[in-house]
């Protein structure tokens, strides 16, 4: 079972834990794979996990405590994103679903205001699409060359939602791909 658990960035303890977290594990998927001590610093100075529009969570597991974070992005706008980041270790266990499923939930049920939650990630992140797919997620854009790669070609991102009507009736709204005018 997975839970939620906000993350205090005044805390010493959240503090040094986030900084060890983001140190000690590579995101092999994200615009940064590789955080310093100073870039986590920084990010936490600047708002980055906890402000108007940010918020922080860890993710914690019944059995293995806990297995990464949760981030909220865009809480300001009308269509908040996450950022999820797994404890390399407990990658591939089958805990994106779980964690996805929460996440939406929670957006859904502590902000009424918002009416769509979305997401976007590297093409080439099979297991993160998956689990979007899997929880109900529609791909809504795919964006060419979208994504940066530090020393490398930029790959495509792609972007799913979740809307709150959809989440709320288990029915999914399409997307009108064939509109164009003729």
């Amino acid at each position: 079972m997975i839970s939620l658990r906000r993350i205090d960035p005044d805390d010493p303890g959240d503090r040094a834990d986030l900084v060890a977290f983001m140190t000690g594990n590579e995101f092999p998927f994200h615009v940064r794979p590789r955080w310093t001590t100073e870039q986590v610093e920084s990010s936490l100075a600047h708002g980055s996990f906890r402000d108007q529009d940010n918020d922080s969570y860890w993710i914690e597991h019944t059995s293995h405590g806990r297995i990464g974070l949760l981030r909220f992005q865009d809480l300001t706008d009308d269509a908040p994103l996450f950022d999820l980041r797994l404890e390399t270790r407990w990658r591939g266990h089958g805990f994106g679903s779980q964690i996805v499923d929460a996440a939406t939930h929670h957006v859904f049920t502590t902000m009424p205001e918002v009416a769509r939650f979305e997401a976007q990630t590297r093409v080439d992140n099979v297991a993160m699409r998956r689990v979007l797919l899997r929880c109900g997620w529609v791909k809504e854009a795919h964006y060419r060359d979208g994504w940066p790669v530090p020393g490398a070609e930029p790959v495509a991102s792609v972007a799913y939602g979740m809307l709150r009507r959809d989440w709320r009736t288990d029915v999914t709204t399409p997307v009108p791909w064939d509109d164009e005018p003729r």
